[in-house]
Parts: C-alpha cells; sequence; structure tokens
C-alpha cells in the first residue's frame, strides 16, 4: 500500500533548548510550523513507458531522461553530505535531516527504476551516472563544508525546476501519465524539502564571517550549476544523436526546447540567480501552495508497494 507518513519535524515559535536558540538566531527564513512529509510511493513496474513518453517528442523525452540518469549518484551525495553533519546540529533540525534523507532514498529508487525503462529502450545512460561522479569529486581534499554548498546549490535548481514543473502544466503536458507522476511527486519532495540543507549550512558555518559564507556558497552555486547544466545538455545531446539525430541538430533542437519553447530555463533563470544575492534562502520564495497539487488525481496513478 501507499505510504504517507507525516515525520514530526516541525518548526516551533516557541524554542527551549540553548542550540536551538543559537540556530534561529542565523536568520532562518524556513517557515514556521512547515513540515516535511516522507511518501513512499511506489509507480507501476508493469506500465510500459514509450520510448519517446514526453509527448513523443523525442526531445523533450531525451531533456528529461538526462535529468534522470543524473539523479541516484547525486542523490547519493546529498544523503552523505547530510550525514556528515547530523550529530552537530540541533535536534529539530536533524529530525528534519532524518525526512530529507528518506525522502531522497525514495527518490533514488524510483529513478533507478525509471532509468531502467530508458535502458530498456536501448539508450545507453551509463555514461550520465559516470559524469556525475566526475562532477561529484570535486570536493575531494575540501572541507565538507563544500560538500554542503554542492549540495544547496543542486537542490536549488531542483527546486526551482520543481516549482516550475508544478506551477505550469505546459512541462508535462502530453506526457505519459505515469511517467509525469513520478516528476510531479519528486518536484512536491524537492519544494518540501528546499530549506533543509540552507539550514544546515548557516549551522555549520556560524563561526564563519559573513563575506566567507557568501564567497563560498556563490562561487560554488555558479560553478557547480554551470557544471550540472552543461552536462545535462550534452548528454540530452548524446540521447538524442542515439536516436539518429545530427549533434548539431541536436544541440539546435534542445536550445529551442529548453531557452524558447516551453523555455522553461528562460523563464527560471532569475529565481535560480537570487542565490547569488546576499541574504538568500530558499524558502523567501515561498510555495508552499504547489504542495497540495499532489493530492487526489495523482494517487490514482500509484501502485502498491511491492
Amino acid at each position: 500500500m501507499n505510504k504517507q507518513t507525516s515525520i514530526d519535524v516541525k518548526r516551533t515559535a516557541a524554542l527551549d533548548k540553548p542550540a536551538t536558540q543559537a540556530f534561529t538566531a542565523i536568520d532562518s527564513a524556513t517557515p514556521a510550523e512547515h513540515e516535511l512529509i516522507v511518501r513512499d510511493q511506489r509507480f507501476d513496474r508493469n506500465h510500459r513507458t514509450p520510448r519517446w513518453w514526453h509527448s513523443g517528442d523525442p526531445v523533450a523525452t531525451a531533456w528529461y531522461n538526462s535529468v534522470s540518469a543524473s539523479l541516484p549518484r547525486g542523490e547519493a551525495f546529498f544523503i552523505d553530505t547530510m550525514r556528515m553533519f547530523r550529530d552537530t546540529v540541533p535536534a529539530e533540525i536533524a529530525a528534519e535531516m532524518k525526512a530529507f534523507t528518506t525522502q531522497e532514498i525514495n527518490h533514488t529508487r524510483e529513478h533507478v527504476a525509471f532509468n531502467r525503462l530508458v535502458s530498456d529502450h536501448g539508450y545507453n545512460v551509463e555514461s550520465i551516472d559516470q559524469g556525475i561522479q566526475s562532477m561529484l569529486e570535486l570536493t575531494e581534499g575540501r572541507p565538507k563544508e563544500f560538500n554542503l554548498a554542492i549540495t544547496i546549490a543542486l537542490e536549488h535548481f531542483a527546486a526551482i525546476i520543481s516549482h516550475h514543473l508544478l506551477s505550469d502544466p505546459r512541462y508535462l503536458e502530453g506526457a505519459d501519465p505515469v511517467a509525469a507522476d513520478i516528476w510531479r511527486w519528486h518536484a512536491t519532495e524537492e519544494i518540501e524539502h528546499k530549506g533543509i540543507t540552507y539550514d544546515v549550512w548557516l549551522h555549520a558555518t556560524k563561526d564563519w564571517s559573513r563575506w566567507k559564507r557568501y564567497r563560498v556558497k556563490t562561487l560554488i552555486a555558479m560553478l557547480i550549476t554551470r557544471k550540472y547544466f552543461g552536462n545535462r545538455i550534452r548528454d540530452a545531446i548524446g540521447l538524442l544523436e542515439q536516436d539518429g539525430y545530427s549533434r548539431r541538430k541536436a544541440k539546435w533542437k534542445l536550445y529551442a526546447f529548453l531557452w524558447w519553447k516551453p523555455g522553461m530555463m528562460r523563464r527560471m533563470f532569475f529565481e535560480w540567480a537570487k542565490i547569488l544575492m546576499p541574504g538568500f534562502h530558499p524558502w523567501k520564495l515561498d510555495d508552499r501552495a504547489l504542495i497540495g497539487k499532489l493530492d487526489s488525481p495523482y494517487a490514482d496513478a500509484v501502485m502498491p508497494a511491492e
């Protein structure tokens, strides 16, 4: 059966633990009474997703397949990073970290299954996973806070994409219904937990100067987002080449999809760029209303747990 477990990690206005008081003094913008919910969803493993599952369009399909193929390795990195800090944060933050980790484990499981369907259609996606590993190895030999800064950058990118997926139906219009619901479920939880990594960052760097915190966060955000986005384009082009497109045509078609119509990258650019501003916090964009969109019709596409 479907599982939806409310984790008791609500923020409270009255905080009585010294560690928590120290934390809340660091300007977290996470809404009071916000909670993370673990939705242990397993999608229909018997459903045969079409090769071009997004509207019969190989370009849209290639983009989302490129993103999906990158997720298991990236989410494992996020989980490992958060575990580095779990014994150093206040209890309420540790509880949110646990819920975040469980959500990410579930995301990994479902995208591994989704990626297997992509491979079953004859696509080679192994190099995508290897490319993610190479990108994440940039932190080797550096302080663990750098791992956290990378996690912040990628979680922010994911949260902004998720905001657009849920707020504008054009982005998944015409997609295979089960595949579309995987993305909507994932997007919902990305929005829901978008502030936790930044709150851990604020706590972990509380002894840093504001300038050092801003400089490290901003430089890594620019570097890692550029690398991740560039790699997703490269890998989506590679998938289109596997469909018989020339490299030139694949690149032109993909750029038109991302920047013109429907143009998600163009529309989300300024929202992403807020991570470069002093005083940034993911919850300064309060889009909790989008979380409720997951209910009712979505449940019809979910199958009982294996």
